[in-house]
C-alpha cells in the first residue's frame, strides 16, 4: 500500500481557478493536492467542458452557488496518480472515471456537485464544499473523493479492435459522465426493455445521451424536441427510437405523442432555458395509466401538471436528482459490454481539445456546440 506522499509529483501544478462569479478564469501554479484519508490522486487526461460552463461560471444560474474561490471542472477521465492510506482497491496508473456526485459519508442527504457547486443553500451542503473538494478537474492534478473515482477498464475500452478492444479515444470516454445521468433516471423508473419512454427535450448534451440509453437498454424511445434536424440525426444513430417536435401547443403536442401508441415512462431533463415550455404537461398527459415520469431537469419555475388525469391515471412522478453509486458502475459495464456505444459508432464527435491555457476559446466553443454528440474537453 502506497503512502499518502509520492515522489514523483511535482511539489505545484498548473490549474484554472475561478476568483468569483462572472470573473475571467486565470491559469495558475497551485500546490499539487495530497491524498487524505477517502481519496485518491488523479492525473487528468480529459475533462468535460459543457455547453452551460461558461454561464454557470459567470454565475447566471442564482439557484445554484460557487465555492469561489476554486477550481472548476466536475467530469473527467483520469489516472490514479497516489493512493490514500485506505484506499483498498485502486492502483496506482489506473484509468478512471471521476464524476461529481458527492454524498456526505455520515449524511447522505447533503449532496454537492464536486468541481462544480451547490444547489440551494444548504449549510452543510456548503460546508462539505468548502472542505477537502473544493476543487474540481480543470487541472493536472485533482484528488477525488474514493467514493467518485470509477476504475475502467482500459484493454476493453482504449484497446484496438484487431485485439479484441473497443477502440475508443480517451475524450470519447468522457461521454460516460453524461449516460450514467440518464441511467440513473430510468432505474429510478425501473425502465425495462420493450417499454415505450418519452424522452424530452432529447437535442442537448444530457438528454441526447439519455436517448442513447435508453436504447441500449432496450426500450422504445420516443425523442422529443424542437429542432427537427438534430432529432432526426438522433434516431438514425439509435435503434428503436421515433421523434416528435414540439410546436408549443399542449393539445398539438400531444396528438403527436399519442400517435405511437402506449407509452409507458416518461424522462424530462429540460435545462434553465425552458423554463416556460409547455412540453411537460403534454407529456405527462400522453402516458398510459401507471405512467412513471422522472423529472432530472433544472426548470426553475412551478409547472402545470394535469392534477385530475394524474389521479385518474395512477401516475408516478419521482423527482430524481443524479444517480446511485451502483447505478455508475451499471452504466459503465454496459460501455464496456459493448452494448452501450461510444465514439463513432454512437455518433459522438470530438469537437476539440484544448489545452488549459486556451480555457477562453474552449468555454466558447463548448457553448456554441451544444448539441446532442458533441464533446469538447480540456487536455491538461
Amino acid at each position: 500500500m502506497s503512502d499518502t506522499k509520492t515522489q514523483s509529483l511535482p511539489p505545484t501544478s498548473r490549474a484554472l481557478v475561478c476568483s468569483s462569479p462572472g470573473q475571467p478564469l486565470t491559469l495558475e501554479d497551485v500546490a499539487t493536492p495530497n491524498a487524505v484519508p477517502g481519496s485518491v490522486i488523479v492525473r487528468v487526461l480529459a475533462s468535460t467542458i459543457e455547453p452551460a460552463t461558461s454561464a454557470l461560471l459567470a454565475g447566471l444560474h442564482p439557484a445554484f452557488k460557487l465555492p469561489t474561490p476554486f477550481i472548476p471542472g466536475s467530469r473527467a477521465i483520469a489516472r490514479v496518480a497516489v493512493i490514500g492510506p485506505d484506499t483498498t482497491s485502486l492502483q496506482v496508473g489506473q484509468l478512471v472515471l471521476c464524476e461529481p456526485f458527492v454524498l456526505g459519508r455520515d449524511n447522505p442527504d447533503v449532496q454537492i456537485l464536486w468541481g462544480l457547486g451547490v444547489f440551494g443553500s444548504d449549510e452543510s451542503a456548503q460546508k462539505l464544499m468548502e472542505g477537502s473538494w473544493r476543487n474540481g478537474m480543470f487541472a493536472e492534478y485533482a484528488r477525488a473523493p474514493l467514493e467518485n473515482c470509477h476504475a475502467l477498464n482500459e484493454k476493453i475500452l482504449l484497446g484496438s479492435l484487431a485485439e479484441g478492444g473497443l477502440g475508443y479515444s480517451v475524450a470519447e470516454l468522457t461521454a460516460i459522465g453524461r449516460q450514467l445521468v440518464a441511467y440513473g433516471g430510468f432505474r429510478g423508473i425501473n425502465l425495462k426493455a420493450g417499454e415505450t419512454i418519452i424522452i424530452a427535450p432529447s437535442t442537448g448534451g444530457y438528454s441526447g445521451a439519455a436517448v442513447e440509453v435508453a436504447s441500449a437498454m432496450g426500450a422504445r424511445v420516443i425523442a422529443v424536441g424542437r429542432n427537427i434536424d438534430s432529432l432526426k440525426a438522433i434516431a438514425a444513430a439509435n435503434a428503436r427510437v421515433n421523434i416528435v417536435q414540439l410546436k408549443g401547443d399542449v393539445q398539438e403536442d400531444l396528438a403527436s405523442l399519442k400517435q405511437y401508441g402506449s407509452i409507458d415512462a416518461y424522462l424530462d431533463i429540460s435545462p434553465f432555458a425552458a423554463n416556460d415550455s409547455t412540453h411537460i404537461r403534454s407529456c405527462c398527459m400522453a402516458l398510459k395509466s401507471h405512467g412513471r415520469i422522472s423529472l432530472m431537469g433544472v426548470i426553475q419555475k412551478d409547472i402545470a401538471l394535469p392534477y385530475v388525469l394524474a389521479m385518474i391515471k395512477n401516475l408516478t412522478i419521482r423527482g430524481q436528482y443524479m444517480y446511485e453509486n451502483e447505478d455508475v458502475r451499471g452504466c459503465i459495464k454496459m460501455v464496456e459490454a459493448g452494448v452501450l456505444k461510444l465514439g463513432k459508432d454512437a455518433g459522438h464527435k470530438v469537437i476539440a481539445q484544448f489545452p488549459l491555457d486556451k480555457w477562453e476559446e474552449a468555454l466558447q466553443t463548448a457553448k456554441q456546440n451544444p448539441e446532442a454528440r458533441n464533446l469538447v474537453v480540456f487536455k491538461p
